[in-house]
């Protein structure tokens, strides 16, 4: 991760229009016309295609920033894999989230079998500064074999009705990508949800276990934080 700011040389914008428009894009499922013209309604003209240039350069650093402020991962980790449309073909997006439905770590891939279980799990622990006390996933006998094979020491739960945390935290992915109307390549799809996966939580805290002045304290707080 890295853990070098942005530069914003030779961009005639303020930093404050392109961190605005970066947050629309990946908070609301909006189009880049579609920000161009909230900003437009602002009195801020700039293009779509400046906007589809801002994101994918800026919204990972933007992610990156938030992910190493955030507090350290829960000790419970809910991992599961979903399918995903890509240019019309079944593609499965791995995903790891802990018990505060934090995502703690994402991976496109083209199969759902042992070694891209293998190579999410890896990726995982190397991205992730922790190791959990126990991890739950659905019944896929892959998890376990490689479970056994890069953390033994760790409690693994294998039940499909344990696994709700991850399931329902991809709700807010499936809503983006019916707004997109799925995804053009591979790459395409990690890039945006790498960054989506790190902004996106960040603004969407649990507000079902807060009161009205409780969220409006703690989106302040992370509307702080932000760029």
């Amino acid at each position: 991760m890295s853990t070098t700011p942005p530069s914003y040389k030779g961009h005639r914008y303020p930093v404050e229009v392109i961190s605005h428009c970066v947050w629309l894009y990946f908070r609301f499922p909006l189009s880049f016309r579609e920000v161009e013209e909230l900003m437009l309604e602002r009195g801020v003209i700039v293009s779509y295609e400046t906007v589809r240039r801002w994101c994918p350069k800026f919204g990972q650093d933007y992610a990156n920033a938030l992910r190493r402020r955030r507090p350290r991962p829960g000790d419970k980790w809910h991992l599961d894999e979903v399918f995903v449309k890509i240019n019309g073909e079944q593609r499965y997006l791995w995903r790891a989230v802990d018990q505060d439905g934090n995502v703690l770590d994402i991976l496109v891939q083209n199969r759902r079998d042992k070694a891209a279980a293998r190579r999410f799990f890896r990726k995982l622990m190397k991205t992730t500064p922790s190791v959990p006390r126990v991890v739950v996933t659905d019944k896929l006998r892959s998890y376990g074999a490689v479970h056994r094979e890069v953390i033994p020491s760790v409690e693994h739960r294998a039940h499909k009705g344990l696994n709700n945390r991850a399931e329902n935290s991809r709700q807010p992915t499936r809503q983006r990508e019916r707004a997109m109307k799925g995804f053009r390549t591979v790459g395409a799809a990690q890039r945006f949800l790498a960054a989506f996966s790190g902004i996106s939580p960040h603004f969407r805290p649990r507000r079902h276990l807060m009161t009205a002045t409780e969220h409006r304290t703690e989106m302040i707080k992370r509307f702080a934080i932000w760029v």
